[in-house]
């Protein structure tokens, strides 16, 4: 049965689901420059998520003068909720969050449509960078951008997250899942019909939530690397971090001439776009380690029903057979216990099946990716999965790791230097030195620095020339 259960190598990309309303409007505006009917589409949908919102209750004080004092309060309780996070955890309580390391895996891949967007709703300022009430918000941006420099550019960051922990291919996401990278993209695209909305959605993206903290500290836990989200604890502080400065940003773009009531209105909806969607909490319940198996196995069994030889059977039934009904996985599985080939609640290395696909003689090599393998790890560890020794399995087979000793590592984006010989980067810099007036520059430079370009190495150089330009008017 060691070439039984092979699978095509080419399974590793899971089908997509059918795109809801949210993914079309996430896809059509998450390109260097969306189309007239995108930005229309984008603009509806944002009023009919904003009509959502208004129905919502709203934790902000009824007057814009008691906001500082409502994030002082919010911080210290936030503060006190992770304190007493900590002490039970001390005391012996489990996870709160991730019960095994795939767990965490699944989370990454939940909440990447939304973090490969970070910062978005910012963009739109970018052509009021002469405005002294707005300069404190662009601030903000290219510091999401990490000022033009990849290991600080979050989106960048992000998607290094992904591929260091082999989750680069993502998995199937429902329409919930877009929903506030489309939000975000929306008021990215929206600014001028909508800027007190994006104000008040910066209020709200930029206050320390408990469940960052408590992400962040369950991540390294698990052996991931947290510094993306490490990251965000330390620039959204309350002192004089982003949460203070979103504040600030709150009445600085007040209007000085009246009108102030309904601006504040327009704030607090814009606040509440947060609420909408699959938030972080959300995605890490929706979490099952059976059903994610079945869904792995049901994806492959698509291109492995006929790459079996039919001489070998489980419970009387030929591997093929058993992939060509996509729904009875879990039959499947349980057959395989029965059998002898998986042995659950163990160390998987125990697994005859396990041991096809990690080792130095692991037959089914290539066939499932690495957050996959770390599905099954998890699965067939069972009531093992959160031990420390379950966690130490290596997603990466043997094969692999060999190969990766001897290469060369990959960075998203280039650092300040390194990007010279990129042809767009050379395009850009002549474009901008030959601009006509600054403006023009500024313009120039403000298009390379759209939330689908800004990690590349071409919008890194947009990114550093736009603030050194800013500084100097």
């Amino acid at each position: 049965m060691t070439t039984e259960l092979q699978c095509c190598a080419a399974a590793n990309v899971s089908q997509p689901l059918e795109a809801g309303p949210a993914r079309e409007i996430y896809d059509a505006l998450n390109v260097h420059e969306p189309g007239d009917e995108a930005l229309a589409a984008g603009a509806n949908y944002l009023r009919e998520r904003l009509e959502e919102a208004g129905r919502l209750a709203c934790d902000l004080p009824p007057a814009l003068d008691g906001l500082a004092a409502w994030m002082e309060r919010r911080h210290d309780e936030v503060g006190g909720q992770y304190l007493a996070y900590l002490q039970a955890r001390k005391a012996g309580a489990p996870r709160r969050y991730f019960s095994c390391r795939a767990h965490a895996l699944y989370f990454l891949q939940g909440v990447a449509p939304t973090k490969m967007v970070d910062g978005a709703w910012l963009y739109g300022l970018l052509p009021r960078w002469r405005d002294e009430r707005f300069r404190g918000l662009i601030r903000t941006y290219l510091e999401e951008l990490g000022e033009g420099r990849a290991h600080a550019n979050h989106v960048a960051m992000y998607r290094k997250l992904l591929a260091v922990s082999g989750c680069e291919h993502g998995s199937p996401a429902g329409d919930g899942h877009y929903v506030q990278g489309a939000i975000q993209l929306c008021l990215a695209y929206g600014c001028r019909d909508f800027l007190p909305e994006v104000v008040g959605f910066n209020l709200g993206y930029e206050q320390l939530p408990l469940h960052l903290l408590i992400t962040t500290y369950e991540l390294a836990e698990l052996g991931l690397d947290s510094y993306y989200f490490q990251v965000h604890l330390t620039v959204d502080n309350a002192g004089t971090g982003h949460a203070r400065k979103a504040v600030e940003a709150v009445r600085a773009a007040c209007p000085a001439m009246g009108g102030s009531q309904d601006y504040y209105q327009r704030v607090r909806r814009g606040y509440l776009l947060n609420e909408l969607g699959l938030g972080t909490v959300s995605v890490i319940q929706s979490f099952d380690l059976q059903a994610e198996i079945e869904r792995i196995l049901r994806d492959k069994s698509r291109h492995g029903r006929h790459m079996h030889s039919d001489y070998c059977k489980v419970a009387g039934r030929t591997v093929n057979d058993w992939l060509s009904e996509p729904g009875g996985m879990a039959d499947f599985l349980q057959a395989l216990q029965r059998q002898g080939w998986i042995k659950r609640h163990a160390d998987p290395s125990e697994s005859r099946f396990w041991r096809l696909l990690q080792g130095e003689r692991a037959e089914m090599f290539g066939v499932f990716s690495r957050y996959e393998l770390q599905v099954i790890h998890d699965w067939i560890a069972g009531e093992r999965a959160g031990e420390p020794a379950a966690r130490a399995a290596q997603a990466v087979p043997l094969r692999l790791r060999a190969r990766l000793a001897g290469g060369s590592s990959t960075v998203v984006g280039a650092e300040p230097g390194a990007d010279e010989q990129d042809e767009d980067v050379r395009l850009l810099k002549r474009n901008a030195m030959e601009a006509a007036t600054v403006q023009d520059a500024m313009a120039l430079l403000a298009g390379m620095m759209a939330p689908a370009v800004h990690y590349t190495p071409a919008g890194m150089m947009a990114t550093r020339m736009f603030a050194r330009l800013m500084d100097a008017s």
